[in-house]
């Protein structure tokens, strides 16, 4: 059983920085796609970065191309995916969820989500002016 376990999330002013991180445990296969996906209030889920793991395979929706950067670190028996996210803009603001499946879902800046089977209970994200 895949479990994601996110952290990192906070307040900040425009312009700065916060890095997020999902914790993946129960993962069998060495290339899925993970990814982060956002919800603003009274917004649908926007998939903003993704990555196939094993892989230097990375895609970036549109808003988060140049800011947002997705890398993954593994261990024995889990997989740590990283968002760093720079330039932070009250637009960005939303809750941030780890999701998994098995494989990405990628039409130009476009990141589908109907490939994750698998998502964390996410960490917010609060940007200033």
């Amino acid at each position: 059983q895949v479990q994601l376990v996110e952290s990192g999330g906070g307040s900040v002013q425009a312009g700065g920085a916060l890095r997020l991180s999902c914790v993946a445990t129960g993962v069998t296969s060495p290339n899925v796609c993970m990814a982060w996906v956002r919800q603003a209030p009274g917004k649908e889920r926007e998939g903003v970065a993704a990555m196939v793991t094993g892989t230097d395979s990375t895609h970036y929706s549109d808003s988060a191309k140049g800011r947002f950067t997705i890398s993954q670190d593994n261990a024995k028996n889990s997989v740590t995916v990283h968002l760093q996210m720079d330039g932070l803009q009250p637009s960005d603001t939303a809750m941030y969820y780890c999701a998994e499946g098995p494989y990405c879902s990628i039409a130009g800046g476009y990141i589908g989500l109907h490939p994750f089977q698998n998502w964390g209970q996410g960490t917010q994200v609060t940007v200033s002016s």
